[in-house]
């Protein structure tokens, strides 16, 4: 827990910094000021981990208080805040002793990011916001790839962590089924998100939140179609930055028609897993998708291709593993065996793998690729017969 003190003499500002910290889990508000005069005495007697410090009611002030307290807590960061975002306030609030500046309104995710940087410099912790959390972004090379089985998995197996909170947001927002394959009845969507963009702050994207007993958290697709014009690019990345900003892991499941919402997520997303079939419609799909990819800048490098439902029989082709690394001109990140029975028990059960078939060989690989993608335990040795046989080992 980070405990901050604030000062500024302002109700109009002071209140919606307040109750933008108060949604925040891991800050507490040690003390709250009106007055610069007496802050300095607060300090001495609170001791918080980080000030907050506003310059508008009156910026000499401020930059005096500024100054006391980075002479008498060195080691105490300051961040400073004002409306007045120009060079030489920014300047002026550094040269004073300030660690960080923002700009009034403030919004959450630059709020967040500046208490990271702070705690991190002043203490070498960890993060309170988990800013460096991994964001997976899961696409497929045509429907019924299995993108959501694989998201959903994924997802509860992360959460089984302790140390990980793993949040699923679902962007297939006119087919998505990820409450379905949960057995989840939401009372928020992501239209609901949409609809109160102004006034979204963590404490209102938790409350839209679908909390699986598997620990993972979900946010559905809206639930009615003429729902989804209501949805904007704006919206996504909002709603992608806040969960960042608290989730250890963020998976996004992705729809199959490649929108500017599709996009957005995967510009943000750490990874991109780009799930297909050993199987020449699926294969040539990837490809196109590989190409459209390659041509935004930083995003042909998070691709990773997975391979779904290796060895079915209904799958079977003529195709090899290293044809199809030749034809998508990338290597085969990982392999997910064909275990149809587990997956349809699952699906049909609406749970997810880890409580209907824990020792299936698909939720197992799947158990490895989570850890993989982690950087835990190398990769996957992958090592194929003419009958679709496979074993899998860890080097």
């Amino acid at each position: 827990m980070q405990r901050i003190a604030i000062v500024d003499p302002s109700d109009v500002t002071r209140e919606p910094l307040r109750n933008l910290l108060l949604g925040v889990e891991s800050v507490w508000i040690e003390a709250e000021c009106t007055r610069y005069e007496f802050f300095l005495d607060v300090v001495q007697q609170s001791e918080p981990d980080v000030v907050v410090i506003s310059l508008d009611a009156d910026q000499a002030k401020a930059l005096q208080l500024i100054g006391q307290v980075s002479a008498s807590h060195p080691t105490m960061p300051v961040l400073a805040i004002s409306g007045r975002g120009d060079g030489q306030s920014i300047l002026q609030a550094l040269r004073a002793g300030a660690k960080e500046f923002l700009t009034q309104p403030v919004v959450l995710e630059d709020l967040l990011k500046a208490l990271n940087r702070l705690c991190e410099s002043s203490t070498g912790g960890s993060s309170i916001a988990k800013a460096n959390s991994l964001v997976l972004a899961v696409i497929g090379s045509r429907g019924g790839v299995g993108c959501t089985s694989l998201a959903v998995n994924l997802g509860c197996n992360l959460a089984q962590e302790k140390e990980n909170t793993v949040a699923l947001m679902d962007l297939d927002l006119a087919m998505g089924d990820a409450d379905v394959a949960l057995d989840l009845v939401p009372d928020h969507t992501l239209a609901d998100v949409a609809q109160n963009i102004e006034r979204l702050d963590m404490q209102f994207l938790r409350r839209t939140l679908c909390k699986h007993a598997t620990g993972l958290a979900l946010l559905p697709h809206p639930v009615r179609i003429e729902e989804l014009g209501l949805i904007h690019e704006e919206h996504v990345q909002r709603a992608i930055g806040l969960l960042r900003a608290s989730y250890t892991h963020l998976i996004l499941d992705l729809s199959k028609s490649f929108t500017v919402t599709d996009l957005t997520a995967m510009q943000m997303a750490n990874e991109i897993l780009l799930v297909t079939h050993l199987e020449l419609s699926s294969l040539r799909n990837a490809v196109r998708i590989l190409m459209s990819l390659g041509a935004e800048e930083g995003l042909g490098d998070k691709v990773k291709v997975v391979l779904n439902r290796v060895g079915s029989d209904y799958l079977e082709s003529d195709i090899s593993q290293k044809k199809a690394e030749e034809i998508l001109g990338k290597p085969i990140y990982w392999q997910i065996p064909n275990d149809s029975k587990a997956m349809i028990g699952a699906r049909t059960a609406g749970v997810p793998l880890l409580q209907h078939a824990p020792r299936s060989r698909v939720h197992q690989s799947l158990i490895g690729l989570g850890n993989a993608l982690c950087g835990k335990n190398g990769h996957q040795e992958v090592a194929t017969t003419r009958s679709g046989l496979f074993s899998w080992g860890k080097k």
